[in-house]
């Protein structure tokens, strides 16, 4: 259903950080150079993995997808931001707002159910050691991300959807850098009761059992970890699952301080801040983290330049 007044307006105003206006300049290169980092990581991680028949394990199958999820997750909302920064036109059409809550959404959750499969992963791996081949064959993580993309696709569309269901009076600006869903329910003046039970239906259903599957899985983990007899193998497991278990900490943090910046503050700036970091300088941290200190991803690396500088120096000669 298209909403009521659809024929009065076309578009949204995304008032950014309306509360710092003087500085908008230097957040467009705050958050350009965030930008490109963050495509820059993921991309060298994703050639690293891609080109490397070494790196052809499920721990790197999951942490490539994680990668190229967080690079389309940051392209969803930053460009067009940036875009506005320096144009000073902060307009998104309706069409292009009920897209970018589409994409959001959906690479939001596949982050969601990635970590998961990833917290799995380092599971088996650590308490089922005999077990892994057969546990985690590449059949079975293409099915994994096969249902993260499903599951993410569908409450993609359930999110947009519940946006067509809205009639906007008067009210079209929105206090975020990016359309949001409850920000876009908040200026509605359409009975929203039903869209606010939904959304937080859909995501305490989706939410609850990962998260709670996340945490047996490193209880577990950590039980396994203190019997290892030697000093070196815990040291090492302990700093593998020291990285894991920031990478899920930052997010969920993230995601509960969007959720409750949004249900009890008045600051549309501090809302704004806290979405900010969820929807860019954690993309930017979790690639970092997950292969940190890790020589297999740099040895990639050095692989692929090797062989680009031994092309160069025999196509010179």
């Amino acid at each position: 259903m298209v909403p009521e007044n659809q024929t009065q307006f076309t578009a949204f105003i995304l008032l950014l950080f309306s509360e710092k206006p003087n500085q908008e300049a230097p957040l467009f290169g705050l958050f350009l150079s965030m930008y490109l980092i963050t495509m820059i990581r993921n991309l060298l991680i994703m050639l690293a993995i891609s080109s490397d028949s070494h790196l052809h394990t499920p721990m790197y199958f999951l942490i490539s997808n994680l990668s190229f999820v967080d690079t389309c997750l940051v392209t969803s909302t930053v460009p067009r931001m940036l875009v506005s920064f320096r144009t000073q036109n902060k307009a998104i059409p309706y069409a292009d707002c009920l897209t970018q809550i589409f994409f959001f959404t959906l690479f939001a959750g596949l982050d969601h159910f990635l970590l998961s499969g990833m917290a799995f992963d380092h599971f088996v791996a650590i308490c089922h050691p005999l077990h892994y081949a057969v546990m985690m064959s590449s059949w079975f993580c293409g099915l994994l991300v096969i249902l993260s993309w499903t599951i993410a696709f569908l409450v993609a569309i359930l999110f947009s959807l519940l946006v067509t269901l809205l009639s906007f009076c008067t009210n079209q600006q929105i206090q975020h850098f990016f359309c949001d869903l409850p920000e876009i329910m908040k200026i509605s003046c359409s009975d929203t009761l039903i869209n606010y039970i939904l959304m937080y239906l859909v995501s305490v259903l989706l939410g609850v059992n990962p998260v709670m599957g996340i945490v047996y899985y490193y209880i577990q983990i950590c039980f396994s970890i203190i019997k290892i007899p030697s000093a070196q193998g815990k040291y090492k497991a302990f700093f593998t699952c020291g990285s894991r278990l920031c990478v899920v900490s930052l997010f969920y943090r993230t995601v509960l301080g969007v959720y409750l910046t949004s249900a009890f503050t008045n600051s549309s700036l501090k809302s704004t801040v806290v979405s900010a970091i969820y929807a860019m300088i954690t993309p930017m941290l979790i690639p970092f983290i997950y292969t940190l200190r890790n020589k297999d991803i740099k040895g990639g690396l050095w692989r692929i330049i090797s062989r680009k500088i031994s092309q160069l120096c025999g196509d010179s000669f």
